[in-house]
């Protein structure tokens, strides 16, 4: 009889272990941390600009006799557009400015041929971008289309941009430009310099 009570008690310890087994557990769940973000320079921005910019070789050509022009530097301040495409470190994309321009100086000419572009008080690029993402600095180089009244050409430069918040942005840049006007009568062509800061604004970060 004992032999059989000492089983019984046996197969119901057992039973009971099993049961509190299937039982759910009391303890707090662990708490679910969200992923930190990774910070890209994918999007679309807008922005604006403003800066220094001096000719570096000014003169026009009339009659087969080149006559320089002696033009200052001066303000310099637009805004700019654009788009950024990041693939690993990488980042790709096309950027257009319009700027207004105020160089100064003096031209002699001014009287017979009318205001030539190099005295325009504005002009305009369109560029491609490409650089290397450390984060939350660009450094890129960049180059393309740049225009004023009649005149067209080219520019190339490049620059630094830092991501403070996730949609703005601060970059100095460094810009030569070069602009050509040709007609019947006289050549003339301006090259110039810019360094200019600027801010974006970044869309769609998150």
């Amino acid at each position: 009889m004992k032999k059989i009570l000492l089983s019984s008690v046996a197969l119901l310890g057992l039973a009971t272990g099993a049961m509190a087994a299937d039982l759910p557990s009391r303890r707090a769940p662990a708490p679910i941390v969200a992923a930190v973000p990774v910070f890209t320079w994918t999007g679309f921005y807008v922005g604006v600009n403003a800066g220094y910019g001096w000719n570096t070789n000014d003169d026009i050509v009339i009659g087969g006799v080149r006559y320089d022009i002696d033009d200052e530097g001066g303000f310099v301040g637009g805004a700019q557009a654009g788009y950024n495409y990041q693939i690993g470190s990488f980042v790709v994309g096309l950027e257009g400015d319009i700027q207004y321009a105020d160089f100064g100086g003096d031209d002699d000419f001014d009287g017979i041929l009318g205001e030539d572009f190099d005295r325009s008080d504005w002009f305009g690029t369109v560029r491609a971008r490409a650089g290397v993402a450390f984060d939350r600095a660009l450094i890129y180089a960049t180059g393309g289309f740049a225009f004023a009244d009649d005149a067209n050409g080219w520019t190339v430069g490049g620059g630094l941009e830092y991501a403070f918040t996730n949609n703005l942005s601060a970059k100095i840049e460094g810009l030569y430009v070069n602009l050509e006007q040709d007609n019947d009568f006289f050549d003339d062509e301006t090259e110039f310099g810019v360094v200019r800061a600027g801010l974006n604004f970044r869309f769609g970060t998150y």
